[in-house]
């Protein structure tokens, strides 16, 4: 049995991190962590799990949760994050982080992004990003695992497996990305109260999301996989912000590097996700409300006017957050891939 301990367990992605840890035979959560004051119990918290862990929310130091857990999934924000994980790591804890301290492996480039001095630099180019799809067995080995954004997810599954063969140009990719509201987080924001987001669709962050590096860097990993010559990638990324609880569709856009069919793209995608538990290739169009409340990505593929158009749908919270922590975590420490997620 594994100690499991859970920082940062007031938001959205630790209610359903919860909610799959609960239904794990290999699991025990033995701490849960807020900045919230006093000790408000989980069914506060989360009214979801009434009767399901008698477990209260505490301000516990790094140290304080090491001596309770063997693993620990911090849910903190970025710069918060990286400033436990030295300590829990030195106390031979194994950590998935879902905040983006630890996904970028240039210290530079996470500091213009998220315009704060990183705590702990010399961990970022060792640190295994955490996609199973593209990095397995990276995974199987890791004490700590960055888990990916939402966004990112969407895309990067989407497109892996076309640079990967050349198919398409790294230079011309295009991602539109549309959100549910939970992905910006529980806390109260102006542009997320019911009178604003309600009957809107809202485009933001346009050109300057912070979602963009990351998208980058694991993309021109699968570009320059078996290339002599290093080609970067430069996505054109633009989230938009729906009214509806959860779930993200990405439409992605690319040059094909030679002439191509739809049937030639749905097979790059059946021979690059054959064997994945979580990846389905359909013939017809995506929509989220069918991967809502799983740990699926669903993908599809047309080709139009010379361009290629793969759409790709997941739910936030879980194959874009805590869906893929816990197959993360089932990887680190010899589980099924699937446990608790089917």
């Amino acid at each position: 049995m594994i100690r499991v301990a859970i920082l940062g367990a007031s938001g959205y992605t630790a209610l359903e991190l919860c909610r799959l840890l609960l239904r794990h035979p290999e699991v025990e959560i033995t701490a849960l962590t807020t900045r919230q004051p006093g000790r408000p119990s989980l069914a506060e918290v989360h009214p979801a799990l009434a009767g399901r862990l008698d477990l209260a929310l505490e301000q516990l130091t790094t140290a304080e949760v090491a001596e309770r857990a063997d693993c620990v999934f911090s849910c903190l924000p970025h710069g918060a994050s990286a400033s436990a994980v030295a300590t829990l790591l030195d106390a031979d804890c194994s950590v998935i982080d879902f905040s983006a301290d630890y996904r970028l492996r240039d210290v530079s480039v996470y500091e213009a992004t998220y315009g704060v001095t990183h705590p702990d630099p010399e961990r970022l180019p060792q640190t295994v990003y955490g996609l199973p799809e593209l990095y397995r067995k990276r995974i199987k080995s890791a004490r700590l695992v960055a888990n990916p954004g939402c966004y990112p997810t969407a895309a990067i599954l989407a497109l892996a497996p076309l640079l990967r063969t050349n198919l398409i140009s790294a230079d011309t990719i295009i991602v539109d990305s549309k959100s549910g509201a939970s992905g910006a987080g529980r806390q109260p924001k102006p542009n997320l109260h019911f009178p604003e987001c309600n009957e809107n669709l809202a485009a933001y962050s346009v050109g300057s999301h912070r979602h963009t590096p990351e998208i980058d860097q694991v993309l021109c990993d699968m570009a320059n996989h078996d290339n002599q010559t290093k080609n970067p990638v430069r996505v054109l990324f633009v989230p938009h912000l729906i009214p509806m609880d959860r779930g993200i569709l990405s439409t992605c856009y690319g040059v094909p590097q030679d002439k191509t069919s739809r049937e030639i793209v749905l097979d790059t995608l059946r021979d690059a996700y054959q064997n994945e538990p979580f990846i389905r290739i359909s013939e017809s169009l995506p929509m989220t409300k069918q991967v809502v409340g799983s740990n699926f990505c669903d993908l599809t593929a047309q080709v139009v006017r010379d361009r290629v158009v793969v759409v790709s749908v997941i739910d936030n919270l879980l194959k874009g957050a805590s869906g893929a922590a816990v197959q993360n975590f089932n990887l680190m420490h010899g589980f099924p891939e699937t446990t608790a997620l089917l």
